[in-house]
Order: structure tokens, then sequence, then C-alpha cells
């Protein structure tokens, strides 16, 4: 089977700041030899593989300045790669632009609205660019702007809508062309709980469809109740890719204990690794631990009297089950929300 997107060796080097929405991290940035170059380089992405089957769900989880609107940058022709290439279906992003675009749909992370026109005239107009009839492009309007909730206000200029509705629009713009391949940038980032919940529906219904959607986010309830197939980015790099059951699966013991004590030393950590069921320890900050083990609460007893027998007083302890942000931590050592 062919794939629906496919990178190889994808790279993106920035000779200053990268974009607004294309990525960033501080940690990217080496300074050249000011002889040669005073300017900064970043490495915004650094040999990515994506392979996304068609008619899939497929997310690209990380945080802010992972890499993840530059990945979507280069698949959108919207950025031109250092290296690597990029495919949608069979057409080559970069020699075959044009055919590329006819192929995909594209919400950015910022509404990029005409703030002149109405919101049914956004719809009629874009459908127009992709050649649709007028006959076409009116039935797809309406339907659109009823699906999404915005029939009572089509004829209103879009200067005047909510965050939300403009996110609502700007989604219902890229599918107006009904495309085979659709990116969601960030699509429920500032929603109200309520509209979320709608975008979601609306994201399986389109992919019911046989449509291949790739979205980008840091929100982990948002990639384990819509993808079907995930990647994890940080730092321009995937750290982890598979199903987001396979993912949770992965991590060490299952469960997460973060512990913190008044203070600690080697030996306590140890001891810590020594308790059954246990399968890693690391330290934390100057008096923390992260315990990776295959129980939860009944392990807290076991690491109070092991701290208590070392004279050592814990602190706080605070229990996660199975999910994608304890995967993140045990790669990364951060938060999937830093």
């Amino acid at each position: 089977m062919d794939s629906a997107i496919r990178t190889r060796n994808l790279r993106k080097v920035y000779n200053s700041s990268p974009p607004a929405g294309a990525g960033r991290s501080d940690s990217f940035f080496s300074t050249r030899k000011r002889a040669k170059d005073p300017k900064p380089q970043v490495a915004a992405l650094d040999g990515i593989d994506l392979e996304v089957a068609p008619g899939q769900i497929f997310g690209l989880l990380g945080p802010n300045g992972a890499g993840k609107s530059t990945t979507v940058g280069v698949l959108t022709t919207r950025v031109r790669p250092t290296s690597g290439t990029a495919w949608i279906g069979g057409h080559d992003v970069w020699r075959d632009q044009t055919a590329a675009k006819r192929q995909i749909g594209v919400v950015a992370q910022r509404p990029n609205l005409d703030f002149a026109l109405t919101a049914r005239e956004i719809l009629l107009f874009h459908g127009a660019y992709f050649g649709l009839s007028a006959h076409q492009r009116s039935e797809r309007a309406n339907a659109l702007l009823e699906r999404f909730k915005l029939t009572d206000r089509a004829d209103q200029l879009v200067r005047g809508f909510s965050g939300g509705m403009m996110q609502r629009i700007s989604i219902a713009r890229a599918m107006m062309h009904d495309p085979k391949v659709l990116f969601l940038d960030e699509p429920s980032a500032g929603l109200d709980p309520q509209t979320r919940l709608l975008l979601w529906e609306i994201i399986r219904e389109y992919n019911h469809n046989g449509r291949t959607i790739l979205l980008t986010t840091h929100n982990m309830e948002e990639a384990d109740a819509l993808c079907q197939q995930l990647a994890i980015i940080d730092h321009g790099h995937i750290i982890a890719s598979g199903t987001p059951g396979e993912l949770k699966a992965s991590v060490p013991g299952g469960f997460l204990l973060r512990l913190r004590f008044g203070c600690h030393a080697e030996s306590l950590l140890e001891r810590l690794a020594s308790l059954s069921g246990v399968t890693e320890v690391r330290a934390s900050g100057s008096n923390g631990a992260d315990v990776y083990a295959g129980r939860g609460g009944s392990l807290i007893p076991e690491i109070v009297s092991t701290a208590a027998a070392l004279g050592v007083e814990l602190s706080d302890v605070h229990i996660s089950e199975p999910s994608l942000e304890n995967l993140f931590l045990h790669h990364t050592g951060r938060s999937l929300r830093e």
C-alpha cells in the first residue's frame, strides 16, 4: 500500500529564529565562528522519518518548539527543507508542488482568514480556487456551515467571530475541496471543551470517509482519543512511535511514582531500585526520584519504610498510570507541557 504521507531524513536548519508557528527551542542554537558566519543556526528538524498510511489519523505529539509545525510546513510547501525528501501520495512535495497542493487541506496554527469576507464567502472562494462548480460550491458550503454550527453566522464578517468560531471556519475551509490529506496544526488550542468535542467528532467523521489526517498537538488527551498512530517528537527528533496503546505499554513497569524527599543519597536510590516490582529508578533534581514500577499505591508503604530506615523524610508522592506523558518523561526527563 502506498503511503499518504512520507518523509525520509528530513532536515530543516534555520539561519535565524524560525518563523512563528514553525517551532523552536533554545537548546537548538549553536553559534558558528563569527569570522565565517555570525548568524545562529537553528536545527528545527534533524532527520525525521515518517510513514502515514492512507485513511489514518496520525498525530505528531510534542512540546512547543519540538518541530511539529516545521514538519507540517515542509509537507504543505510552506517551508523549504534543508535536506531530505517529503511526499504526499506519489508526489514529491518540492518537485511537484502543484500536484501535492491539490491533494491537501491545511489548517494553520494561527487563523489566517480574510476579515473582509463573510464565512460563506470564504468557503465559496476557496472552492472556486480548486475548480468546484458554482452548484458544488454552494452545496458544499451549506453542508459545512451546518456541520460546524455556523449557519446562523454564515453571512456575517468573520472579523466579529470568536476564536473558536474562527477555528471552525478555518477547518471548514480546509475541507471545502474534500482533500485526500488534511493537516491540522494544533487544532484544538484555545478551544472551550464543547467546541473541542465537536471538532473531534468532525475529525472522526472525515476520517471515516477514507481521508488521511495528520494533526500536531501537545495535548495528550487529544492524541490518545483521536490518533491511530503517533510519533512523539522533541528537539527535531522522533523519540518514539506506534499506536497510543503500544506507546503507553512501553513505559517501564507501567506506573510512574514521582517522589520528593527532604534530601536523598545514592544509597536511597539503590534501595528503592531493589523493591519488588520496581523496574527503574532515576534521580530527579536534587531531592527527587522517579520510580517506574509494575504497581502504584501498594508500593508506597515500602518506599516510606525504606526512606525512614535511612533517616530520609518523604515529603511528596505523585502516582500516575501508564500514559504518553510518562513515556515522554522517561525519554527526556521533561514534561510534554514544558
